[in-house]
């Protein structure tokens, strides 16, 4: 049986507080006047609420740890105190559309690691976990990466690949690479849920440019304790917290991921 420790049961109440008044908001989505403004500062307000709630609730549970925040940036801690890096709502776009990819993330990171994290997509009632050393879950059942071990047929996401405000010509490129080597590409548009389907093995690999830390926090950690594999993909930034752009796979696919993927210029 999964026992949850004090710092996921803090993470999950804080979620799960601030998932109701999401719900209630994309519950609206669909009935807005489809324009180009209205309902993306609806949604952007949304993000707003729901990182508020998710700060209140973890500075009452614990008050010097310091914060990063997509919204609100950074709040600082007590000194060597742990930090909270805390994305209100990954997939805004999703969300603004009606899809039900997206999600909640919030990390625990301690002397630059993830220390603990959690995943939460409200509408698919998912709940991904992880701590440092102690395995991987959905819920109370074990995450594990996939055994694919051959690209061709293997399935393979792309964040970054999501608007023609983001997508980058090397993007494009990677993506015919991948297809020319028989894989499969989805880009489901929420990095924090992607990294945890890597580590559920629902996808075999995943590689996305453009992020934040807010972003792969709590799915990095979570993919690392599936068993599963991460690199940057930017030499001037080694570490995968801080790099701009990440790959994850299930372990048998990286060097080949990262063969085709690497060698990609702008």
């Amino acid at each position: 049986m999964v026992t949850m420790s004090p710092d996921i049961n803090i993470m999950v109440a804080a979620a799960e507080k601030a998932s109701r008044t999401l719900l209630r908001d994309f519950g609206e989505v669909e009935q807005l006047q489809v324009s180009k403004k209205g309902p993306a500062d609806f949604v952007s307000a949304a993000d707003r609420r729901a990182e508020d709630i998710l700060h209140a609730e973890l500075s009452k549970a614990r008050p010097d740890y310091g914060f990063i925040m997509e919204e609100s940036g950074s709040i600082k801690g007590d000194k060597e105190a742990p930090i909270f890096v805390i994305d209100p709502l990954d997939g805004t776009h999703n969300f603004l559309h009606g899809l039900p990819h997206w999600c909640i993330s919030i990390a625990i990171v301690e002397h630059g690691k993830p220390k603990a994290g959690i995943v939460y997509a409200p509408l698919l009632d998912e709940l991904f976990h992880a701590e440092r050393g102690e395995g991987a879950f959905i819920g109370k059942k074990r995450l594990r990466v996939s055994g694919r071990n051959n690209l061709e047929g293997s399935m393979i996401g792309g964040s970054s690949v999501t608007s023609p405000r983001r997508t980058t010509k090397k993007d494009l490129r990677q993506v015919e690479i991948l297809l020319k080597a028989r894989a499969d590409f989805r880009c489901l548009g929420a990095v924090a849920l992607d990294l945890s389907y890597v580590a559920a093995g629902r996808l075999d690999g995943l590689w996305t440019g453009g992020i934040s830390i807010w972003d792969i926090a709590a799915g990095l950690l979570i993919v690392e304790e599936a068993k599963g594999s991460i690199s940057s993909l930017d030499p001037n930034k080694p570490d995968p917290l801080t790099s701009p752009a990440i790959l994850v796979s299930n372990g048998y696919l990286h060097k080949d991921l990262d063969a085709l993927l690497s060698h990609v210029k702008e």
